[in-house]
């Protein structure tokens, strides 16, 4: 483990963990930490790939008081951390606003990586637009940072209750809870800059192979947007997951885990 300085002394921390297999950069979702794959990352381990976790900024156990938050940045960052380890080729996977910044990310090292995941991905937009009718509102964002800035604990905690459609039992929800309570306030304005992000663009220009893994009954990030996003990439492929909603890697890990690897099998060196 270690931190990277990315924003004027400011440093994000990573864990990286070697592996003969093809790299694998695990991006967490809003306000959690590289903490919410730890179903995952042991499981890749184990099959003998290098593995990369982080902590975005303002969360976790990088630094809080950062002046940009913005979904480009932490895409920056996750590319910049990837030539800095110096990883051959690797696939990033990105999970609900870590989805966001996973695109971002790929879009920047271009032919350097070999694939991009998407885990109830928010992108390539998170809201609404007239030519969008998929997900929420700004307003809808704002209220939840509403409730944070009166009662941080509390919203977060019905956050934490909503992530899954399947019964989970209360010692999962306590641990995402916690993550949830280590992001710092400036955190929230990376949901706002999400909440305005389109990213149809830069998804048509990604060259890599693109696999979705979305929950039909994701109440986060509409799977309707995953169905009408698939056709913008170059190469994808969806897998729905019935009964599922915003953590398919938590909910039915073992289906999740077997596209994972089927996926990493095609692109891996």
């Amino acid at each position: 483990m270690g931190h990277l300085e990315v924003e004027d002394g400011r440093r994000i921390y990573f864990e990286h963990h070697a592996g003969t297999k093809q790299p694998v950069v695990l991006v967490h979702a809003w306000g959690l930490t590289a903490h919410s794959w730890d179903t995952v990352a042991p499981a890749l381990q184990a099959d003998g790939h290098e593995v990369v976790l982080l902590d975005s900024r303002a969360c976790g156990r990088s630094d809080k008081d950062f002046a940009d938050v913005s979904i480009a940045a932490m895409g920056a960052d996750v590319a910049r951390l990837c030539e800095h380890l110096g990883l051959q080729r690797p696939v990033v996977n990105g999970w609900s606003l870590g989805g966001a910044i996973a695109v971002d990310a790929v879009a920047r090292l271009g032919s350097a990586a070999a694939g991009l995941v998407l885990t109830g991905a928010a992108t390539p937009r998170y809201t609404a637009a007239p030519d969008w009718p998929h997900g929420g509102s700004p307003d809808d964002v704002e209220a939840v940072l509403a409730g944070a800035a009166a009662d941080r604990a509390t919203t977060f905690k019905g956050v934490a209750q909503a992530v899954c459609a399947v019964p989970v039992s209360s010692d999962v929800v306590d641990w995402m809870w916690g993550m949830f309570l280590e992001n710092g306030p400036r955190a929230d304005d990376s949901l706002r800059d999400l909440a305005n992000l389109d990213q149809r663009k830069t998804i048509s220009t990604l060259e890599v192979p693109v696999l979705s893994l979305h929950g039909r009954n994701d109440g986060f990030v509409a799977f309707s947007g995953a169905e009408a996003a698939i056709d913008l990439y170059q190469d994808a492929r969806l897998v729905p997951f019935d009964g599922v909603g915003h953590a398919p890697h938590l909910e039915d890990r073992e289906t999740y885990l077997a596209e994972l690897r089927g996926f990493l099998e095609t692109t891996g060196r």
